[in-house]
């Protein structure tokens, strides 16, 4: 009797046993569980005559649920059939007016906005690759997108017809067709179709339109951010497709969950995460542009039903803060590249990681860090030449094995780019890795953090200095709102001194005081910034990273630089206005860094 006492007590105390010494145990389980289902889907569609691609589950979606709400967007709703009847018509027209067939390249150049859905499906549906092109980029940015995707029809708006003019010389020496979808005004040129689609008939396109799509066929080319230059084109299969799709199922996202979206469709998470992770789930996407205010907390901040937020970049500092106003919300950060080949999930909503190494995903995508060179930028080798991984908890180039099953298919139009992401003989002769070009670091608990940016970390006597750590000191500072930190060169110094482009928060004036105090109690020497450059906002991309190739280059010559500059003065321990006599002190040597 006391054996089965002792027993039961054991059983008894045995969960809270296993949370103690395994806390994050259920949350792998869980994972792995969903992980595998997922993966033994996408090999049953990769094994079906003919292949099942994206398109095929949002037809099943459409007879399964005609009228449920796929898109809600400025008050109006759009259904799965609304949907699919308008894909229909955008496909009929487009191959009676420009002749469209399967594996033609298509550039989609469009605001957020049901017409990019629709547009995108009607392509699919004509077996067509589709350029996503970024609404914001003009010119010569432009331009190149067609140069490395090779597409001979543009797809716009009336809305970005004057970024179409701008280039449509350059588009004609290409033969390059353009097309609005929503105006019927035409030039020799241009031509606008909206009344040939609106005539166009809605009935469902014969799946022989496509006969020759597989797994491995194109299905989208999205342009990377070009944080450090021109955009490049990433190339995204069918499979990369299903894929990415099944992240929101992977974060818990069910059918009845309405999945609000205001990152731009033109990149991977807003359209591969969001859009075609609604048709995979089944249920409603919200586009939206602010779904809470940004500044001055309110009353009513944690009245709604959010449960649960996705995404990626989020400082530590104002996860928290989120979390302070609008409650206990689910975040699951994630870490990937458009063009990568591992990925990693913080699905246990620690703050601060991007993800977690477990079990699985060592084997899915078979990885790890390296020590890494931050002055000659390039990994270190030991004298057999081999890459030296790093030690646990220090920050490391990752990098991933690329295999048949896992490749890195590189950019459209640009070998030499996609070669430079091809890592070779990393742990042994012959074997190939793809160079992610970040540095994350994996703590004793298997949790993964980004550190920096390749590029972005930059040496200052003799040290390595973090972008991210330094900008995420500066947003402790009262008065910024937001700091974008790179480093600059200085005549007659090796390396690159600290520097930062800040913004101030509405109606305040920079503390030089403040700041000063705060970058010298919480910064070594070598990492404070010791020049501030403040501007009205800061450039971004449009997934909201900060652009820095610009402000290196101009560096923090006043008689270059419009906007105020301050420069860190120890002896008065404060950040004192930068003038050009300043600047001709520095260059002489006559103030010392």
């Amino acid at each position: 009797m006391y054996v089965w006492f002792t027993l039961l007590a054991g059983l008894a105390f045995l969960p809270a046993i296993v949370k103690t010494l395994f806390p994050y145990l259920f949350h792998d389980c869980v994972y792995i569980l969903r992980a595998i289902c997922f993966g033994l889907r996408i090999e049953i569609y990769k094994r079906k005559t003919p292949f099942y691609s994206m398109v095929d589950g949002f037809g099943d979606a459409v007879r399964k649920n005609p009228h449920k709400t796929l898109i809600h967007f400025e008050g109006k709703t759009y259904s799965y059939l609304d949907v699919d009847r308008e894909s229909n018509k955008v496909a009929n027209a487009l191959r009676k007016v420009a002749g469209l067939k399967e594996g033609d390249t298509v550039a989609v150049f469009l605001g957020n906005e049901p017409a990019f859905a629709w547009t995108w499906l009607g392509l699919a549906k004509l077996g067509c690759v589709a350029a996503l092109l970024n609404f914001n980029i003009r010119s010569k940015s432009l331009l190149h997108c067609f140069s490395c995707c090779g597409a001979k029809v543009l797809i716009a708006c009336e809305e970005l017809c004057g970024a179409v003019e701008e280039i449509l010389p350059a588009l004609k020496e290409k033969s390059v067709s353009v097309y609005i979808i929503n105006n019927d005004s035409s030039t020799e040129d241009i031509k606008g179709i909206r009344q040939a689609i609106t005539q166009a008939s809605d009935d469902p396109l014969p799946r022989s339109l496509r006969a020759n799509v597989n797994v491995r066929s194109t299905a989208l080319y999205i342009y990377t951010s070009g944080t450090t230059g021109l955009p490049k084109a990433a190339m995204v299969t069918q499979e990369r497709l299903w894929a990415a799709s099944f992240f929101q199922g992977l974060c818990g996202v069910t059918s009845e969950d309405v999945f609000y979206i205001n990152l731009p469709l033109y990149h991977s998470a807003g359209f591969l995460i969001g859009f075609t992770g609604c048709i995979e789930r089944g249920k409603v996407f919200a586009s939206v542009i602010m779904l809470w205010s940004k500044n001055n907390r309110r009353n009513n901040d944690r009245d709604h039903k959010v449960r649960l937020a996705i995404g990626n970049g989020v400082r530590e500092e104002v996860w928290n803060e989120f979390l302070s106003r609008f409650g206990n919300i689910y975040v699951m950060e994630l870490y990937g590249a458009t063009e990568g080949n591992v990925v990693f999930l913080n699905y246990t909503s620690k703050v601060g990681a991007v993800g977690r190494d477990n079990i699985l995903q060592k084997h899915i995508f078979p990885h790890a860090l390296i020590k890494f060179d931050i002055e000659k930028e390039e990994p270190l080798r030991n004298a057999a030449g081999f890459c030296v991984p790093v030690t646990p908890g220090e920050p490391g180039l990752l990098v991933a094995r690329i295999t048949t099953k896992y490749p890195f298919v590189g950019y459209a139009g640009n070998k030499q780019l996609t070669e430079k992401k091809r890592l070779r003989d990393v742990f042994e002769k012959g074997d190939l890795y793809f160079n992610s070009g970040d540095l994350l670091r994996i703590d004793h608990e298997n949790f993964v953090y980004f550190h920096d940016r390749v590029g972005d970390t930059f040496r200052w006597k003799g040290e390595n200095v973090a972008t991210t750590e330094v900008s995420g000191i500066l947003s402790m500072v009262d008065c910024i709102e937001e700091a974008n930190v790179y480093g600059v060169t200085v005549k007659g110094h090796e390396g690159r001194i600290g520097m930062a482009a800040i913004t101030l928060k509405e109606g305040r004036v920079f503390d030089c005081v403040n700041t000063c105090s705060v970058v010298t109690d919480y910064l070594p020497v070598y990492a404070r910034p010791r020049f501030i450059r403040i501007q009205n906002s800061l450039e971004v991309t449009g997934t909201f990273k900060m652009k820095k190739v610009k402000l290196v280059e101009e560096g923090f010559n006043p008689a270059i630089i419009q906007d105020p500059l301050y420069f860190l003065d120890l002896t008065v321990k404060k950040y004192i206005p930068f003038t050009q006599e300043n600047y001709n002190s520095v260059i002489s040597g006559e103030i010392k860094l």
